[in-house]
């Protein structure tokens, strides 16, 4: 029988997708105390990893390294301290980076068991994604059935997730997306809203005169004033990313120092409306036990979501890790609905 061998893709500095570096034939790692070995199922590309190719994300560690923020896969191996029963289950684990490889290590409490019946890949679209999109939506702005909330790029990764689990809760929703989009918002349930087509404040306020509940923004930037003026009293604004400085030159943290500066000021003026910058990763420094409850908690509660069938996972497409090149040019493009998704 041929031993097992690692197989990871690198990314080696500021490159165009190309650039990705394929390493193969390393040794599998071992499980450390307290960790498991996951042998990769799925693990996917998401928006950090478009911003990190440009050196843009505004915590990535120097280059080179295995890029990869999430998976989903079966433990192959557990150190000490650890369940000898978690073998052979499928797991799913938050990593920020090192997930576009073949086995990956990870602290066995950062995992989350997969529930019989979801797959790999439909599970992986949902893991960083369904997490982000609970979190605002319910630990953030706190809907309730009845309100109206706008999310920006209705479509994406996190926004096809969002829009789900917020129809899931009995609340409107005004979803951004380009016309070829449309329809499939419609079905949900969705007013859809053309970004490509002028004002979009202006068309949402046509729709949502007395404001919105909520707005959900990934896209930063100066627009992200307009997400605020479009809250009624009482609203909230998540604010979740950059995509509008994504190809911008100079300090990758400038975009995030300036989200933070605005929602700051924001929520010192006395109008009752809050804002938000939405960090995955807030409070695990200061409490750990308490943030990775709250993770297992959130993403069991998107999981059962799915097998309800409140939440359909979207698979943009699916590529073997080999082609990680491919995925993430594919990813960028902005052609697609849902998660690109890589396979061993």
């Amino acid at each position: 029988m041929t031993a097992e061998a690692l197989t990871e893709i690198v990314l080696p500095g500021t490159v165009e997708p190309e650039g990705l570096q394929i390493r193969r034939g390393g040794a599998v790692p071992t499980a450390a105390r307290g960790q498991v070995v996951v042998r990769m199922e799925a693990t996917g590309v998401s928006f950090a990893e478009q911003q990190m190719r440009r050196g843009r994300y505004y915590d990535q560690p120097p280059f080179p390294f295995v890029p990869g923020y999430d998976l989903v896969g079966t433990v192959a191996s557990a150190g000490e301290d650890v369940d000898p029963g978690l073998v052979g289950r499928r797991v799913a684990a938050l990593v920020k980076v090192g997930g576009w490889a073949s086995h990956v290590v990870v602290d066995a409490a950062d995992t989350v068991e997969v529930p019989a019946g979801i797959g790999a890949a439909e599970a992986e679209t949902v893991v960083v994604n369904g997490i982000t999109a609970w979190q605002m939506l319910h630990r953030k702005a706190r809907v309730r059935a009845g309100q109206t909330v706008v999310v920006l790029g209705a479509n994406g990764g996190v926004g096809s997730v969002l829009v789900q689990l917020a129809r899931a809760a009995g609340v409107e929703v005004i979803g951004t997306a380009s016309p070829r989009h449309h329809d499939a918002l419609r079905a949900q349930g969705v007013t859809p809203v053309d970004y490509r087509a002028g004002d979009v404040a202006a068309r949402v306020r046509a729709l949502a005169p007395g404001g919105v509940d909520a707005v959900f923004d990934h896209v930063g930037g100066p627009g992200i004033v307009d997400s605020w003026r479009l809250l009624a009293p009482g609203g909230t604004l998540v604010s979740y990313g950059s995509a509008a400085t994504r190809d911008d030159e100079g300090s990758k943290q400038a975009p995030v120092f300036k989200l933070l500066g605005r929602v700051w000021l924001w929520n010192a003026l006395p109008n009752g409306r809050r804002a938000y910058f939405f960090n995955i990763w807030a409070g695990r420094a200061l409490a750990e036990d308490r943030f990775r409850a709250r993770l297992r908690g959130d993403l069991t509660q998107v999981f059962a979501a799915v097998r309800r069938g409140e939440v359909t996972p979207r698979i943009a497409a699916e590529l073997p890790l080999e082609s990680a090149a491919e995925a993430l040019r594919l990813a960028e493009s902005g052609t697609v609905a849902g998660k690109v998704v890589l396979t061993p």
